[in-house]
């Protein structure tokens, strides 16, 4: 017995147009005032629906939530004009302490220094303030230093469902991210 879930679909795919931030199934249960096993189905039907030729947008999973994205192969054609504006406005400073965050949290801004060779307080305060990065904890050594991670945020400006779908580093570029005497 199929189940004809039309207007279930309907209302959770007009609740994702709407939102700017990727919903979790339990938030667009309580949206929406239906049932996890019927947003679950909805959900499934958008994903088949999207995956058809004719449809230039996905579902895309970010951060442990669903959104409605451009096809990643649309993506080059649509960046331009669509993007995020403050893309391209990022020095290489700031994406390189970026990406030893991530590759490396948590991490504090004293071993972000030890890796990058110069001081990061401006680039750690910019990242904190884009919301790309936050403070996760304290690290349990002498002085109790913050300890630094990224967000939700930073999933979904790079359309990562989670850090582990962050691009694999050689050995090379892994060495780089490590500090000396740490393995």
């Amino acid at each position: 017995m199929e189940l004809r879930l039309e207007k279930e679909t309907a209302l959770i795919e007009a609740i994702l147009y709407l939102e700017a931030d990727p919903l979790d199934e339990g938030a667009l249960s309580r949206i929406s005032a239906l049932s996890r096993e019927v947003v679950k189905l909805a959900l499934e039907a958008l994903e088949n629906r999207y995956a058809q030729e004719d449809s230039g947008v996905e579902l895309s999973r970010i951060g442990g939530g669903v959104m409605i994205s451009p096809k990643k192969e649309y993506w080059d054609n649509l960046k331009e004009r669509y993007g995020k504006k403050n893309e391209s406005k990022f020095s290489k400073a700031a994406l390189e302490t970026l990406s030893i965050i991530a590759y490396s949290q948590p991490i504090t801004r004293s071993e972000v220094e030890a890796i990058r060779g110069v001081q990061a307080d401006t680039m750690i305060r910019l990242l904190l303030d884009k919301g790309l990065i936050r403070e996760t904890g304290k690290k349990d050594v002498p002085g109790k230093p913050l300890q630094y991670g990224t967000t939700r945020e930073f999933l979904k400006f790079f359309r990562l469902e989670t850090i582990a779908d962050l691009p694999k580093l050689n050995e090379k570029e892994s060495d780089r991210f490590e500090l000396d005497g740490q393995s």
